[in-house]
């Protein structure tokens, strides 16, 4: 693969930029994100921030999708699509959170700070996301 493609796909732009802020933060498991003060702990805490709201939103997201897949199911063939649609918008917002977070990222491009500014962004965009799908699966009636 070439470097290009690893950097526009989204899990290796990430693969890229983040790693080596979060090697130290491996090996030392008692790192305490309450009191977190040097950049490595910051940054570590922010990368589990962000782990944290992916993981809500794949639940959201499930929920979402089975809303959806309910509505179709109730639909006439030519009224249906909630379901491929939202897989759809999902498929997009992937790539825009990712290369939203990688602009953020510029603000302290080369420096220490950039791998925390762009988990930082990543765990408020997936919980954004989070939000309007927990939305979409509550449906217009609750």
């Amino acid at each position: 693969m070439t470097r290009l493609a690893v950097l526009t796909a989204s899990a290796g732009l990430l693969a890229l930029l983040l790693p080596a802020a979060t090697a130290t933060a491996q090996q030392n498991p008692d790192i305490d994100c309450e009191n977190a003060v040097v950049q490595m702990e910051l940054t570590y805490c922010a990368e589990k921030e962000w782990e944290a709201a992916d993981a809500k939103l794949n639940t959201a997201y499930s929920a979402a999708m089975k809303s959806m897949r309910e509505m179709d199911a109730e639909l006439s063939a030519d009224l249906k699509g909630a379901a491929e649609t939202l897989k759809e918008a999902q498929r997009a917002w992937i790539p825009y959170r990712d290369k939203a977070c990688a602009a953020a990222g510029f603000l302290a491009r080369g420096g220490s700070m950039e791998p925390m500014l762009i988990y930082s962004c990543l765990a408020e965009l997936t919980e954004q996301r989070t939000q309007q799908l927990e939305h979409l699966a509550e449906g217009l009636g609750n």
